[in-house]
């Protein structure tokens, strides 16, 4: 007789295990009752943890898996835009953060991608990195074309700053042989510069405000060089990922200017892999649109956007899904 209970309880046992195991099987195919599709684990590709694409990913994961179709979505600290490109054309990401710039040379096969063309889609516009150029009062510097004959701190090597700087001064027929000296420093170490009087002006790319410029502004007398007229118009005729941004007077989150600064910026966009299905993209595209709308924005570069003019002028094409979603909204151009 305890033999048969025995046998009973362990067959009983394996019935439920294998129960829960075709069970969990099941789900993990996406067998969501009414949903019609199946469940995903997506990989998003940002930046550096230190850096506004790592917390922006972390603070969209929530509202993207919110989506009946996204089982689970990982966010993952890259070497932002470039890698992220990169990383969705070799399957290892399926969304991503990217500058606008180096979407365009991508799609366009220039640049880091030269021959070698990728298909990337747009989910969305963000925020701009916009180009702030910084001169100390005591330089005399007004305008770009000023900043030749003087000591200007241009970016690290290879970053998106010196990439903007060399087109900046490109578009007023400059170059670094102008310069009397040229220092490939970082935000922090070109305000230190400028701060000793090594520096008479420097290139900052990023949101704004940027923290670098504000610290400097605490102790020295600034000028905000302007980017604008016929500097801005060559430069957006030749890339046309620039666009017009002008930094407010009086906004205290910004600077708090006696009179605004006109210059340029580049947009950064969402990017998805062209492989995701045109469903999950516009359910996704719509989440995203729902949450700028609210209260819950928490990181302050998602705060500046104004989610009507999100879809328009990218220079990547919309996947198929995102398009549908802003054309039933009507905001597209």
């Amino acid at each position: 007789m305890l033999k048969t209970k025995v046998l009973g309880i362990v067959l009983l046992a394996l019935a439920m295990i294998i129960s829960a195991c075709g069970g969990g099987s099941n789900s993990a195919g996406g067998d969501n009752g009414e949903s019609s599709g199946s469940s995903q684990s997506l990989v998003f590709g940002t930046g550096g943890t230190s850096g506004t694409y790592y917390p922006i990913g972390g603070a969209l994961k929530p509202i993207f898996e919110q989506s009946d179709s996204i089982g689970n979505i990982t966010v993952e600290s890259t070497g932002a835009s470039v890698a992220n490109i990169q990383n969705i054309q070799d399957g290892l990401n399926q969304m991503a953060i990217v500058m606008s710039d180096v979407a365009y040379d991508a799609v366009e096969g220039k640049g880091q991608f030269e021959g070698n063309t990728v298909d990337v889609q747009a989910l969305a516009g963000m925020y701009q990195n916009v180009v702030q150029i910084v001169a100390t009062e005591d330089s005399g510097i007004e305008s770009v074309e000023d900043l030749k004959g003087k000591k200007v701190g241009v970016g690290k090597v290879g970053s998106g700053v010196e990439q903007s700087a060399k087109k900046v001064l490109e578009a007023v027929n400059l170059t670094y042989d102008d310069m009397s000296k040229v220092t490939h420093t970082g935000y922090a170490d070109s305000v230190q510069e400028m701060k000793n009087g090594n520096l008479d002006a420097a290139f900052f790319t990023s949101g704004v405000p940027n923290s670098n410029i504000t610290d400097l502004m605490q102790q020295n007398d600034i000028t905000f060089v302007e980017i604008k007229g016929e500097t801005a118009e060559a430069l957006k005729e030749k890339y046309p990922f620039y666009k017009d941004y002008t930094i407010p007077a009086g906004d205290e989150a910004k600077y708090n200017l006696d009179n605004e600064v006109v210059t340029v910026g580049i947009q950064n966009m969402i990017v998805v892999s062209k492989d995701l299905d045109e469903e999950t993209v516009k359910d996704l595209t719509k989440r995203y649109y729902d949450y700028l709308g609210t209260d819950e924005v928490a990181v302050g570069a998602l705060k500046q956007l104004d989610r009507d003019e999100i879809a328009k002028g990218l220079i990547a094409p919309l996947h198929p899904g995102a398009k549908a979603f802003y054309e039933e909204q009507g905001i597209l151009e």
